[in-house]
Parts: C-alpha cells; sequence; structure tokens
C-alpha cells in the first residue's frame, strides 16, 4: 500500500441515534471450498490453526462435511459438498473457494433478523434453534453482497464445541496449548464490489445493521498509473467488526478489483485482516511454513525512517521481510499482505500489528498497489 496520498473527506460519518443492532463480534468466517479435508490442512500447517470439530457423514450429516479451526479468537469454518448437487458444489463452481458466511455474534438471533429485515435485509434463513447434547444454537441468516450471507448467531445456550451436528476433534498435528503463529483476532473483512455498487453497500450497512463510515479512500488516494479503486470503511457500534468495501474506478487497464470480480465470478470477500501482537514473529513463522507475501519494491524502505519516525521494532527485520510501516497521529502500525492462497487469483490475506493508528495505512496504499500490480501483470491480466 511511496507517497502518503490524501484521504478523502466524503460526507461527514453519522452514527445511528442507538444502536438497533447490537453485535458482539465476528463468530466464524466459514468458506466453501473444493476440498475441506485438504483446505483444513492447509490452514493447519501453513498458519497455524487448531482443528477443534467436524461435521460430516461420521456425525450423521449427508450432504456436507465440515472442519471447525481455531487461533486465538479466531474461528475458520472449512466446508465442501459430497455431492454435485447442492448449494455448496455450484458456489464452488462459481466462485472457487471463497468466503461464504461473516457470521456475527449477537444475543438474540429471532431479534437481530427481524430488526435487519425490517430495514430491508434479504432473508434467507429464518430464526432457527438448532438442538444437540450439549444445548440449543440460534441461527438466522440474511444476504449480503453477491452471494455472501450473514449469519447471526446466538450461542447462550449451547455449551459445547461449536454447533450441534459437530462432534469434537483432537488435533493431531497442533497441540492444545499451541499459540500457532501468533495470529489474534480478525482486524477487518473486506468485501470487493462491481463497480457503482460501494455506495449500495455502504447505504446496507448503515441501514440495516447501524454501521458508520469510518474511512473513505477515493481513487486519488489508491492509484497508480494504470489501474485505481475507491474504498468505504464501515463499522459498527462497538468498532469491533470493520467492513472495508471496495469497488473498481476507471483506468488505463484492469484493475486488481476487476481481475477479482472476473475470476470470482462476481461480488465477494477479497481479504482478510488478521491481528498479530508480533507482526515480526508471525511473518517469520508463516514464511518458514511456506506462505507467499507480496514483494514491496525496495525504495519503500528508502525513507521510511523519516516518514515512520521511532517504533519498538527494527527497521531491517521490517524490510527483510517486506512488513509495511505507517503513521497517523494517534500512533503507527505495521502490516503485510500475502499472495494468493489458492490458484484463482481472488482470496488473500492481510496481518496487522496496532500500536495506537486509526487509520488503515494509506501512506502504504501506493507501495502495495504497485505490488498487486506486479502480481497481475504475472498473471498476464494487468
Amino acid at each position: 500500500m511511496l507517497e502518503s496520498p490524501t484521504r478523502s473527506p466524503g460526507p461527514a460519518p453519522t452514527a445511528p441515534p442507538a444502536d438497533h443492532l447490537p453485535l458482539q463480534g465476528i463468530d466464524y468466517l466459514e468458506f466453501y471450498v473444493g476440498n475441506a479435508k485438504q483446505a483444513a490442512h492447509f490452514y493447519r500447517t501453513a498458519f497455524g490453526f487448531r482443528l477443534v470439530a467436524y461435521s460430516g457423514p461420521e456425525t450423521k450429516v449427508r450432504e456436507r462435511a465440515s472442519y471447525v479451526l481455531e487461533q486465538g479468537d479466531i474461528r475458520l469454518v472449512l466446508t465442501s459438498a459430497l455431492g454435485p448437487d447442492s448449494d455448496i458444489a455450484r458456489h464452488v463452481l462459481i466462485h472457487g473457494d471463497g468466503v461464504k458466511d461473516i457470521a456475527l455474534r449477537v444475543d438474540d438471533a429471532a431479534a437481530a433478523f427481524e430488526a435487519a429485515v425490517a430495514r430491508g435485509a434479504e432473508p434467507v434463513m429464518e430464526p432457527t434453534w438448532i438442538e444437540g447434547q450439549k444445548g440449543r444454537l440460534q441461527k438466522a441468516t440474511i444476504r449480503s453482497y453477491g452471494d455472501t450471507v450473514h449469519t447471526f448467531v446466538n450461542r447462550s445456550q449451547y455449551q459445547g464445541t461449536f454447533a450441534p451436528g459437530f462432534g469434537r476433534r483432537d488435533d493431531p498435528l497442533v497441540a492444545k496449548d499451541d499459540p500457532g503463529v501468533g495470529l489474534r483476532r480478525v482486524d477487518h473483512v473486506v468485501g470487493n464490489v462491481e463497480l457503482g455498487a460501494m455506495d449500495r453497500w455502504v447505504d446496507f450497512y448503515a441501514r440495516v445493521l447501524g454501521f458508520s463510515q469510518l474511512a473513505h479512500f477515493d481513487d486519488e488516494a489508491i492509484s497508480t498509473e494504470y489501474s485505481a479503486l475507491m474504498s468505504k470503511v464501515m463499522q459498527d457500534g462497538s468498532g469491533k467488526i470493520k467492513f472495508p468495501i471496495n469497488e473498481p474506478a476507471e483506468g488505463k487497464r484492469k484493475s486488481q478489483i476487476e481481475e477479482y470480480l472476473e475470476f470470482y465470478g462476481g461480488p465477494g470477500v477479497q481479504h482478510v485482516a488478521l491481528v498479530s501482537d508480533d507482526i515480526v514473529a508471525t511473518v517469520e513463522a508463516m514464511r518458514q511454513r511456506g506462505i507467499g507475501f507480496l514483494t514491496i519494491p525496495g525504495t519503500y524502505y528508502e525513507d521510511l525512517p523519516q516518514r515512520i519516525g521511532e517504533i519498538d521494532q527494527p527497521l531491517d527485520a521490517l524490510q527483510r521481510l517486506g512488513i509495511l510501516a505507517d503513521r497517523d497521529e494517534d500512533g503507527y502500525l505495521l502490516q503485510i499482505f500475502t499472495k494468493g492462497v489458492q490458484d484463482r487469483p481472488t482470496v488473500f490475506y492481510e496481518i496487522i500489528e496496532w500500536h495506537g493508528a486509526q487509520g488503515f495505512g494509506a501512506g502504504n496504499f501506493k507501495a502495495l498497489f504497485v505490488a498487486l500490480e506486479a502480481e497481475q501483470a504475472r498473471r498476464g491480466n494487468l
């Protein structure tokens, strides 16, 4: 993400007078994938996640297999179809592996669902209690951009590992007390939408879920000679949940957002940002496990000390690992972006470490965009 771009002020962010839909946080991210067993192995060995639960034929579920992985407060659910005639199989056929469900934890799934639908959300699954030996779980689902959904989850009456229909699993690869690679929580989830649709989804999150606009970056801020994008960051009332929404902007060549939309087959989640308390150690561990990261131009680090000022981390380690740094009036942040984690140029990850900053690394946008375009050029898609 060399220059420090300006942030477009846009309209002044307005928060609703009362939080009509209080959210506790992101409960889980569910990926629909072609082979959940292999995907689970990848996330365990490369990202340090631990297997905690499983659902499939062995737990009397016939149409799908799901693996639940955890690290810190992050929970991933990897699901694949067990036959060709299902929504899961169709989703993977169109999109490849991708995020289907950004599930949100609430006190009352029925109340959250009713509040969202009353404000214009499209219902997918009515409020439902799922019974099990360890209690019951309440869920309800609404539609978001593309084929992405939000499931409201109420766990107050369930004491099991994940959900009814899932069996607990002890991971033979990752010990229960293993910290993995040091990932702590989901920081934000970024969605890509088609040209002209960003403001519609900004309005959706404001009107339906009570989010407010945290930041707005225009095509002057996020651009190179060849391409550009626009982005608005929405957050819930507590500030725990952040959903940046990107759309392409006019440019000389195909932008990274257009490439994503083409290969994903429409709007969807582009990347997930995960927090680390020690990004240097996390990135070193991930590199040793085989994860590739975007290559940042060496010139980025020439004036970094002047731009970033004094920080706790050694600058030579940041350059060696390709970690970006940015400072605003409140502090600084460190961040790095993986290359795509599958063959389609769609989903990737951001690792981020916060030190008081409130922005999203605006000073890094140019370097990030150049790195992404270099990857596009290697694929012949720029």
